[in-house]
């Protein structure tokens, strides 16, 4: 059977086998602890949304490289059109020549991308942090402005700017001084708004306090961007709410500020759209720019910035662009990525597949007393465990015991949040509903077994 059909298998009596075990032993050794690493798999290959490691052990991967796997380990078609491109040239160097996989890439994304405009313009960086860094640039040289305003619970990168922008501290506790001219609105939390508050009410709170940020940071004359995740990542899989978004966006609008999307986690369609600001642009506030990244090339680095002909055209020379950005094998890959999207029907597997864990997961909410909350977009869900259900109190050591037993027990899962209590799914899309009942089954074992406790 072809590892991409299989099931999860441990052969070893415990985890790591000897073979990985060597290899941990090793990494230990020469790379630096701080690259923390939980789980005992070293990984020989992977397909689909298998993994086997070393000792010929077979995990699902629920975790799908921190979402950058929509389509699959080792999917044929990509590793066809990097070898391809790899007998040709590995690297032209943008700002020197010119290669069409760069044009070829720029004009798809261009095409689909829900930003604003008629014509719209893409370019090419390698990270996720580049791309929201370069997004920031665009916006900065058009608007003239210093300013942004981030989200609570937001993740954007680990470079000195996006440590910035980022809230959790522990990415960025002892690195300081940090740049000036970042400000931080409250995120639309729904689970955790004020018990008395209705969704609506809630809503409307949320979008009050962000305009506080304009009397007590910021004046908005001088903020260039709101930079927000469609869905949050790190900071807990959280939805933000449509109503909400329209409401930053006129603010915006009002303002002379640009919208910034952060899909680098949620794009490609992850979220059951191509985008999950696709989803806005159908309720008529899609942003201005768009940063996407992960994903794009299935595993190959690369990320991109996209807006409009307009906004992109009015950046001076020399602001924007850089050694590896639109490599010629990512390129090669991330066409490829696109176009088994769409043969595949991966939008609307995605649909599918958040339908059935939102079902599945939805009745593990009624029945286990430490479930607070079971929310997403698409096939990008979030578990939050709390240790009381009136009082919201999170349970990150029952999380970070339930990813260690899934593991043993050959499933991979990882948590999220502002205090780690949520475990996201982000398996690739390409999973089967057979290979999904089987994580089900191993997560619904390991949490009957904490009830018993």
């Amino acid at each position: 059977m072809l590892l991409r059909d299989q099931l999860p298998n441990i052969i070893v009596d415990s985890l790591p086998g000897p073979n990985a075990l060597a290899l941990l032993k090793r990494r230990e050794g020469t790379v630096p602890n701080a690259i923390g690493c939980m789980y005992p798999c070293v990984i020989k290959r992977g397909s689909g949304a298998m993994i086997e490691d070393v000792d010929g052990n077979v995990f699902l991967d629920w975790i799908g490289g921190v979402g950058v796997l929509n389509v699959g380990h080792f999917h044929p078609k990509l590793v066809k059109a990097v070898q391809e491109q790899a007998e040709n040239y590995f690297h032209g160097m943008f700002n020197m020549v010119t290669h069409e996989g760069y044009l070829e890439l720029s004009e798809k994304l261009s095409k689909i991308a829900p930003v604003r405009g008629n014509e719209k313009k893409t370019f090419f960086a390698n990270s996720g942090a580049e791309a929201d860094e370069n997004a920031i640039k665009v916006a900065k040289a058009v608007t003239k402005r210093p300013n942004i305003i981030v989200f609570s619970g937001g993740f954007h990168g680990r470079t000195l700017l996006t440590m910035t922008m980022t809230a959790k501290k522990a990415y960025s506790k002892g690195l300081g001084p940090f740049p000036d001219g970042v400000y931080r609105a409250e995120f639309p939390y729904l689970y955790r708004r004020p018990e008395s508050m209705t969704e609506q009410d809630a809503i409307a709170f949320y979008v009050e306090r962000f305009r506080m940020v304009f009397e007590e940071s910021s004046p908005a004359e001088l903020v260039a961007a709101v930079v927000i995740e469609p869905l949050q990542g790190e900071g807990g899989f959280i939805p933000a709410h449509i109503e909400y978004i329209k409401a930053i966006r006129k603010i915006c609008d009002e303002n002379g500020i640009l919208l910034i999307a952060d899909e680098v986690q949620t794009g490609f369609a992850r979220c059951g759209r191509m985008f999950a600001s696709n989803y806005w642009k159908e309720a008529g506030c899609e942003p201005d720019i768009l940063a996407i990244a992960k994903s794009i090339a299935g595993g190959v680095p690369l990320s991109g910035v996209v807006a409009s002909k307009e906004l992109m055209d009015a950046v001076p020379k020399g602001l924007i662009g850089g050694t590896y950005g639109g490599n010629a094998l990512a390129c090669a890959a991330a066409i490829q990525v696109l176009d088994v999207i769409e043969e595949e029907n991966l939008v609307i597997r995605a649909q599918e597949i958040g339908e059935i864990c939102l079902k599945r997961f939805g009745k593990r909410l009624e029945k286990h007393p430490f479930i607070g909350d079971v929310r997403g977009l698409g096939a990008m869900i979030g578990i939050e465990f709390v240790k009381d259900k009136r009082l919201k109190i999170p349970n990150p050591e029952l999380v970070t015991k339930l990813i260690l037993e899934a593991a043993q027990k050959g499933l991979l899962i990882e948590n999220a949040g502002t205090y780690g209590n949520v475990v996201r799914f982000l398996a690739p899309l390409v999973i089967t509903n057979e290979q999904l009942e089987a994580g089900f089954t191993i997560m619904e074992n390991i949490m009957n077994s904490f009830m018993e406790d």
